[in-house]
């Protein structure tokens, strides 16, 4: 399976019929088993794209191609939310089984993946909880969970570790590295935090200033499995450096059209 972004643009036209463009020109693909990071300065369209290769928002221009999928009941896509977007009436189980609940898996079943995904996240033993017990990192695992539960082609997320304290932040990363290379499906991961893209992608896919255009596609040519080890390696760090330059430059183009 490749995902296809092809030639996508995105203009929000307001009330008043004034023009914004968010998106121009947006081309690059997904592999299979791929973890594909998009990074940017506010405002570049990041959740915008998303949102289109979501289904959850129409393009302006382009479109966005599955190819070479099978012609199951999976979902394309699954997304991971920066706000959790849990069900707080649900527990943990409750939260996790709801996308086999909407496909009519039977109830066996259902219980199956939900507890294997329950189980890779780190869960164990809090089925039951509901999401006001639980930390801000538990629940943003029990909505990686709930997300690989629809068996998608490809998981999409958005900014899913902006809501939590560095430590969390880090730790969790760590835990997704390992979610990927134990699921090996495919991943689209949308941040404005640099080395996190670096930590986490096979490559990196560098926004302009808005509307967003692509400037680059870094490859990361990094080890896997990626530890803490990782963060202190000198091709890391060249790596963290040279799409730093680019934002930074693109900092510098804002502040200049401003004056």
């Amino acid at each position: 399976m490749r995902v296809l972004i092809d030639h996508i643009s995105k203009v929000y036209i307001d009330r008043q019929g004034e023009a914004t463009e968010a998106l121009r020109d947006i081309h690059f693909d997904i592999g299979e088993n791929e973890f594909v990071v998009v990074v940017g300065p506010s405002g570049c369209g990041k959740s915008t794209l998303l949102n289109i290769i979501a289904g959850l928002l129409s393009s302006t221009s382009g479109q966005v191609i599955f190819e070479g999928i099978r012609t199951d009941s999976r979902p394309y896509t699954a997304v991971v939310f920066q706000d959790f977007a849990l069900f707080p009436w649900r527990t943990v189980l409750r939260n996790v089984v709801y996308g086999p609940e909407e496909l009519g898996l039977k109830k066996a079943e259902q219980l199956e993946i939900a507890k294997k995904y329950i189980t890779m996240v780190g869960l164990q033993g809090f089925e039951n909880k509901y999401p006001h017990q639980l930390s801000g990192g538990m629940k943003q695992r029990v909505s990686i969970a709930r997300a690989l539960a629809n068996d998608p082609l490809l998981l999409l997320m958005d900014e899913p570790f902006s809501a939590l304290d560095a430590q969390t932040r880090t730790l969790m990363q760590y835990e997704l590295s390992r979610i990927w290379e134990e699921t090996q499906k495919s991943f689209l991961y949308i941040t404005h935090h640099i080395q996190e893209a670096v930590f986490l992608g096979d490559r990196v896919v560098v926004l302009s200033k808005r509307p967003g255009r692509i400037l680059d596609v870094v490859h990361i040519d990094l080890p896997r499995p990626r530890g803490e080890h990782l963060t202190m390696e000198k091709r890391y760090l060249e790596y963290v450096e040279a799409i730093w330059d680019y934002i930074k430059n693109q900092a510098k183009e804002s502040s200049e059209e401003a004056r």
